[in-house]
């Protein structure tokens, strides 16, 4: 039996970043996670693109967008959609997750989620990195840990 398994080295990878405008006190935050967690991984800030897109709905697109360029080993996506009076935030919350999802499939592309959906900005505050974590650095990570282990597969 093979058993494979991604690791946390960035070195060498190259990383796109889809990041969303909209609430953008949370997003630079998760941003900022992500950049910090690539590089504390070995990752070279030269190996970053960062792709800015006016909020969440616009995410997919642009990580198709750079999944279709093939100069990246996984792309994160970072966004933040909080609960309103309307139902707006349950189309765009599905949306978006559809999308970030078929962009990963056609492409064979580790495209990880850092979206966070929350009721309240307080809450959004809190897991860009105050209270719970960052969700940027969690979908960085995980971007470095499925990129080699895709790396790992295709040398099979």
């Amino acid at each position: 039996m093979k058993e494979i398994a991604g690791v946390l080295d960035a070195s060498g990878l190259k990383l796109g970043i889809v990041v969303s405008r909209f609430n953008n006190t949370i997003t630079e935050k998760l941003l900022e996670g992500g950049i910090d967690a690539f590089v504390r991984y070995g990752g070279k800030r030269e190996n970053l693109t960062v792709l800015r897109v006016p909020g969440s709905f616009e995410i997919p697109s642009g990580a198709q967008k750079l999944a279709s360029t093939l100069k990246f080993d996984a792309i994160v996506c970072i966004g933040c959609l909080i609960r309103g009076e309307t139902g707006h935030f349950e189309f765009l919350a599905r949306e978006v997750t559809r999308g970030i999802d078929q962009v990963a499939l056609k492409h064979g592309l580790p495209v990880t989620y850092g979206i966070i959906t929350s009721d309240t900005v307080e809450q959004a505050l809190n897991r860009a990195g105050i209270k719970h974590g960052n969700k940027g650095v969690d979908a960085t990570v995980a971007a470095i840990e499925m990129a080699n282990a895709f790396q790992q597969v295709e040398g099979e």
